[in-house]
């Protein structure tokens, strides 16, 4: 199943998305966040499947602020009030991908008395998947994702001075503790020339179990402990081209261990790759 988009609404997020990164929040912005109402922008499909998920994950895993779910026209009108933050879906593109690619993300923002929707401040942008990619490849992480933004946002609210929070790659700080811990991945998230758990063992020393997605939500779920979800975010297929992602996240904590991306194409698989292993083998 595809998801069907919050088309007006993305689109124009998208913009704000390729011209320029949006608002590091201030010391004031996280005042004002943690005395906020956090809005779920929902999808005016009633039958949408996105909804559903989003709605379950929230009601089950968000407890930094009271929750509201509101329309795309709701959100026109509201995100000029500081007294709401917003989860809302956005399609983002690189300006080093020259594929002409673009994804969607999940954004944590906060309301401001600002023209541009650009001028939000942001809380998280975390990756969802390939634009256009049906549901199914992230609806079932959907609650491991909902927690790892919570779990940001309130180290933001912390540190509202460490701009290094504003990047994903700031976790990569975590990338030792993960050979104590159990990595869960899919076939398809793996490059092929490590796609069996004997090629990992090659470049990777220590646990690595490859499963399928009922094993992931059962380990997300039960919040297993010392183990790390991949989540990969990339077009399908050896040769097709565009930046792949890759987060590992602990099912127990919904902290992040390591971000990673490339450029995929015929030469470098859309999934973990030889390099990743030996990154996270290094320590």
């Amino acid at each position: 199943m595809k998801r069907s988009s919050l088309f007006a609404l993305m689109v124009l997020l998208s913009v704000a998305a390729i011209a320029q990164q949006r608002p590091y929040p201030t010391v004031d912005d996280a005042e004002k966040f943690m005395k906020s109402v956090t809005c779920v922008v929902m999808e005016d499909d009633p039958f949408s499947f996105y909804n559903a998920e989003i709605k379950d994950a929230v009601t089950r895993y968000w407890k930094v602020t009271p929750v509201k779910y509101i329309t795309v026209e709701e959100f026109n009108v509201m995100r000029n009030d500081p007294a709401y933050s917003f989860i809302v879906l956005t399609i983002t593109n690189f300006s080093n991908d020259k594929s002409g690619s673009t994804y969607d993300f999940l954004n944590l923002l906060l309301g401001a008395d600002v023209d541009n929707l650009d001028e939000l401040p942001e809380f998280c942008a975390i990756p969802l998947c390939f634009s256009g990619a049906p549901e199914e490849e992230y609806s079932y992480k959907l609650g491991l994702i909902v927690r790892f933004m919570e779990y940001h946002a309130e180290l933001v609210m912390k540190n509202p001075t460490l701009s290094a929070l504003r990047y994903l790659k700031y976790y990569n700080k975590n990338v030792p503790e993960i050979k104590d811990k159990t990595i869960l991945v899919r076939e398809a998230d793996l490059a092929p020339e490590v796609n069996t758990e004997e090629r990992i063992a090659a470049y990777y020393p220590y646990r690595v179990r490859i499963v399928d997605e009922e094993e992931i939500i059962r380990a997300i779920e039960e919040k297993q402990k010392d183990v790390v979800i991949v989540h990969k975010v990339g077009p399908d297929g050896v040769k097709r081209s565009g930046t792949c992602m890759k987060t590992l996240i602990g099912a127990d904590d919904a902290i992040m261990y390591y971000y990673d991306s490339h450029m995929s194409d015929s030469k470098n698989a859309s999934g973990l790759l030889i390099s990743d292993l030996k990154r996270l083998a290094r320590f």
